[in-house]
């Protein structure tokens, strides 16, 4: 048996964000906020919440996909967890997304208004939202796996 414990899996994606452009993916969320809130207060519609939520998502999706383009680099523990990563994108795709609910739901709870329970619909749904992209993402880069070994 070849089966893995979903705790192990955790881990795995852990370790294969353990060298992932942490600084780049925090720049990145957060100039795409800025931007974001900054066009919509030009227009007059700008929307706080929303942007902070863009942002949040796209730190997730930067830091999963800048971890995983190259498998070759790191330790050893961290190219098996990328390769493990690339071979089983919709496992790794979890960790992602369950760090943009986590870091999206307090935003939506302050300062969306909407209660406990809509906020935790609004922060699932964008890490769904991730979950999806960064698993079609790190799908379409598993020749990186084939190629490394």
């Amino acid at each position: 048996m070849n089966e893995i414990s979903r705790r192990d899996e955790v881990s795995l994606s852990g370790a294969a964000l353990r060298g992932a452009p942490w600084k780049t993916a925090a720049i990145g969320g957060g100039v795409v906020s800025a931007a974001s809130f900054g066009m919509g207060v030009l227009t007059g519609g700008g929307d706080l919440v929303w942007a902070l939520g863009l942002g949040v998502s796209l730190f997730a999706l930067i830091a999963a996909i800048g971890s995983v383009s190259k498998p070759n680099e790191g330790d050893r523990v961290t190219r098996q967890a990328r390769l493990w990563s690339l071979k089983h994108p919709w496992k790794f795709a979890l960790l992602p997304a369950g760090i943009t609910a986590v870091l999206d739901y307090p935003v939506q709870l302050v300062l969306d208004g909407e209660g406990v329970f809509g906020s935790a619909v609004d922060a699932l749904w964008h890490g769904a939202l991730v979950y999806l992209i960064a698993g079609i993402l790190t799908l379409t880069m598993q020749g990186r796996a084939r190629s490394s070994q």
